[in-house]
């Protein structure tokens, strides 16, 4: 099907406003134009019942995390740990604020965002290290920011997708407190990326496949790296037992067939799975909710997956 309308509005704005590619611009000008962006498309977020930023071990210094709480209450929370979206090289727990609001209402449920170290200054396994760190200690010390530790998911988008399902894989090995869901939006699963959907999106004025080689070459020291599980979920040798997840992609973006697969991938090692291609949208759609109606369809969709993982 054509681009969905409200997409195609977008594309023709960006065109028209002469905005370049990111992977054309410097990394600290790409930064702060896809911060701008994600603002621009996904609104200014709307109010929670309360929001703390703190810090936390890390394992090479600590880590920042912002704890999103939708409601007054003493008892334990069912909490989801999101990792945002930019490549591995941009982003922030800025760019993922309207997103960590939304759910957090919607499910209700907490939700504790990680800004986990950046490309190229940090690259693999940084990030992975970082996110794997901060959810063994929300798990450890779930008490202490008010998290059930027998209803904690992990999600994020794009390559917060791909950090969330790297950290599934590591923390498969932790009988103590297993994670209850994952939630992966569009994620990037494997480093090869030939694929049809890869070929297919070239568009200058959207993310296309330029894009992703771009973060790629950002993230990973080496080629050799890419075969790394952590890196490509979708190169793990065994996937069973893993928490039970939410896959959703779009029609036009070049990562789409990668998280399909993955979705297959992980349904036949027996892993519950529900997997959504949302048609007409584009990349990143998830993060416009100001923007695209499909965006607050997908939030939907997340957060009746994430109340029913939650028993709620």
């Amino acid at each position: 099907m054509p681009f969905d309308p409200q997409v195609r509005a977008l594309r023709e704005k960006a065109i028209a406003a002469g905005t370049p590619p990111l992977y054309t611009l410097t990394v600290d000008q790409a930064r702060a134009a896809d911060l701008a962006a994600i603002k621009a498309a996904g609104g200014t977020g709307e109010p929670v019942h309360e929001v703390i930023d703190r810090r936390i071990p890390g394992p090479d210094g600590e880590l920042p995390i912002r704890i999103y709480r939708p409601c007054d209450t003493a008892e334990a929370m069912p909490t989801l740990v999101y990792f945002f979206g930019g490549g591995w090289t941009l982003g922030s727990i800025e760019t993922s604020d309207a997103i960590c609001r939304i759910l957090a209402n919607l499910v209700p449920c907490q939700v504790i965002t990680v800004g986990y170290r950046l490309a190229p200054e940090h690259r693999f396994p940084a990030a992975v290290s970082d996110c794997y760190a901060a959810t063994r200690w929300i798990t450890r010390n779930a008490g202490e920011v008010g998290a059930d530790p027998d209803r904690i998911a992990v999600g994020g988008d794009s390559a917060g997708g791909n950090l969330a399902a790297a950290v599934t894989l590591l923390a498969r090995r932790d009988t103590e407190a297993p994670l209850v869901a994952q939630v992966l939006v569009y994620p990037n699963t494997d480093y090869r990326g030939e694929t049809p959907s890869m070929r297919e999106n070239d568009d200058p004025a959207l993310f296309n496949r330029r894009s992703v080689a771009w973060y790629w070459k950002n993230y990973l020291s080496t080629p050799d790296d890419g075969r790394d599980p952590l890196v490509s979920p979708l190169l793990a040798d065994d996937h069973s037992g893993l928490p039970p997840a939410l896959v959703i992609t779009a029609e036009y973006d070049p990562l789409r067939d990668e998280g399909e697969r993955y979705a297959e991938r992980l349904r036949a090692a027996g892993v519950p799975v529900e997997a959504t291609r949302y048609e007409g949208m584009i990349h990143g759609f998830y993060a416009m909710a100001a923007s695209l109606d499909a965006a607050r369809v997908a939030h939907t969709q997340t957060a009746a997956f994430l109340r029913s993982r939650f028993r709620l």
